[in-house]
């Protein structure tokens, strides 16, 4: 979000009535996959490629009939992602951060929540049959967490996709403060981190 500010979950609720809500999620397991027999995968992490073109996470607008934040992200996770992500089961203790938009006044709220690999292949497999698949959401997509030896192939070519609002600094933000990513890789390829 260009402009975007970060807010305090306790501001960004308290904002009024004239301010609309959206949260989104990053979904990750541990991988101990390797890329052609070699390259240490780490983590599966998923964002999507929305109606738009543009990289996002899974999520979107929440209302007060959802009962709380967390409720209507299941909503929306279930709607974009299938029955799978209906039951990940997202607390308040998942939230990241929020950020506030300068002109739509929508304020987005980031979660992160941690699945078994076994959990995560079954919302990949089910995406296809959600009810938003093939209109708000294009496709799932796996962030390639490390960085080939030409020093552009992975991470840093994925991350020179068009993102819709702050998802690429969340992205780098979580990627950094769960330790998904070696510690230091981001800095030593050249990644900026968001301030």
């Amino acid at each position: 979000m260009a402009g975007a500010r970060k807010l305090e979950l306790q501001d960004a609720l308290a904002l009024g009535p004239g301010w609309r809500h959206a949260c989104h999620a990053l979904l990750y397991a541990p991988d101990p996959g390797l890329l052609f027999g070699r390259i240490p995968l780490r983590y599966a992490v998923l964002m999507q490629m929305r109606f738009d073109g543009r990289l996002g996470f899974p999520g979107g607008l929440v209302n007060l009939q959802d009962g709380s934040l967390e409720a209507g992200l299941r909503r929306e996770l279930s709607e974009e992602l299938g029955e799978a992500a209906a039951h990940v089961p997202l607390e308040r203790a998942d939230y990241r951060s929020s950020h506030a938009a300068p002109g739509p006044r929508v304020v987005a709220h980031f979660y992160a929540k941690q699945l078994t690999l076994e959990q995560l292949l079954e919302v990949e497999k089910g995406a296809p049959r959600a009810k938003d698949h093939g209109l708000e959401v294009l496709g799932l997509v796996r962030v390639p967490l490390y960085t080939l030896r030409d020093g552009v192939g992975g991470l840093p070519a994925f991350l020179e996709n068009s993102f819709i609002g702050a998802a690429k600094e969340q992205l780098l933000e979580a990627l950094q403060d769960l330790e998904l990513v070696e510690p230091g890789s981001l800095t030593a390829h050249k990644i900026s981190l968001p301030h």
